[in-house]
């Protein structure tokens, strides 16, 4: 296959690592940035680049950049896409990027579909990308009454063979709710967290609780931001959560009071086992 990859930051230039790495697809990749084209041309990472005149030969478009600059390239490029085309946008939010896209697809007659892989790293950019980023990850997609078995069957195989352990089907409401707890939440908690005056003096005091609650806190503040109001909703919902479960811990610390402190322990420790994850 032909692949583009708009946007060759962590997550498309870990695509187009990926795809050189274990696959015989063509790629041809696009950023704004430079360096970025520069070192992903001499690293192998992409064959050339996505340019106006072979944008027709593409049989998959994975669109890697921010959700708002996502809409406005397919919509700028739309009436170069084969109508043969599969697009992928692999932006962290669903609903808005969705609503936007399904309809353009529509009028062009290409095929369109909502994707997040569950992958990433705290650091960003294409220096900090890796081919083997998505080893064992899930990928999420959105199908809509447009998706067809084809279609899946084709994505299936192809993000299989770069690494995902398989795919997860959802809908861009469902992906939104989900990802504002799993991923939105624990990034602004993280943010929240470092910003103790502690933070500054805790050298020689601190050992993994502190490495793992304030890893996400290193956050491209930009990108976070546009996702957070895409979302807000949701993810004004489990921080209010959040913050009535903060509320009885302090209430319980407040009056000393060790049997209900040690019940809301206990009562973590099992919703923990129950959930799952490492």
């Amino acid at each position: 296959m032909n692949i583009g990859i708009v946007g060759l930051g962590l997550i498309g230039g870990s695509m187009a690592k990926s795809i050189k790495f274990r696959t015989a697809h063509t790629v041809w990749g696009v950023d704004l940035d430079g360096e970025t084209m520069t070192l992903s041309r001499l690293s192998g990472a992409i064959d050339g680049a996505l340019t106006r005149e072979n944008i027709p030969a593409c049989d998959l478009l994975l669109v890697a950049i921010r959700p708002a600059a996502a809409v406005g390239w397919v919509r700028e490029h739309a009436p170069l896409f084969s109508k043969s085309m599969i697009l992928v946008d692999l932006c962290g939010v669903k609903r808005n990027v969705c609503a936007q896209l399904a309809p353009i697809a529509k009028t062009y007659g290409f095929a369109y579909i909502g994707g997040h892989p569950m992958a990433g790293r705290e650091r960003g950019g294409f220096v900090h990308s890796s081919e083997e980023l998505f080893t064992g990850a899930s990928m999420i997609l959105t199908p809509d009454q447009n998706t067809d078995m084809r279609m899946l069957e084709t994505l299936k195989a192809f993000f299989t063979d770069i690494g995902f352990a398989g795919l997860t089907f959802s809908t861009p409401e469902e992906h939104d709710r989900i990802i504002a707890y799993t991923s939105q939440l624990a990034h602004l908690v993280s943010s929240a967290y470092i910003k103790s005056p502690e933070a500054q003096r805790r050298r020689g005091f601190s050992a993994g609780s502190f490495r793992d609650m304030t890893r996400v806190a290193h956050l491209d503040e930009a990108m976070w931001t546009e996702l957070f109001l895409d979302d807000a909703d949701y993810l004004t919902e489990q921080l209010e959560i959040l913050i009535d479960y903060l509320n009885e811990y302090r209430a319980a610390l407040t009056a000393r009071d060790a049997e209900k402190l040690q019940a809301l322990l206990k009562d973590g420790r099992e919703k923990k086992a129950t959930a799952g994850g490492n």
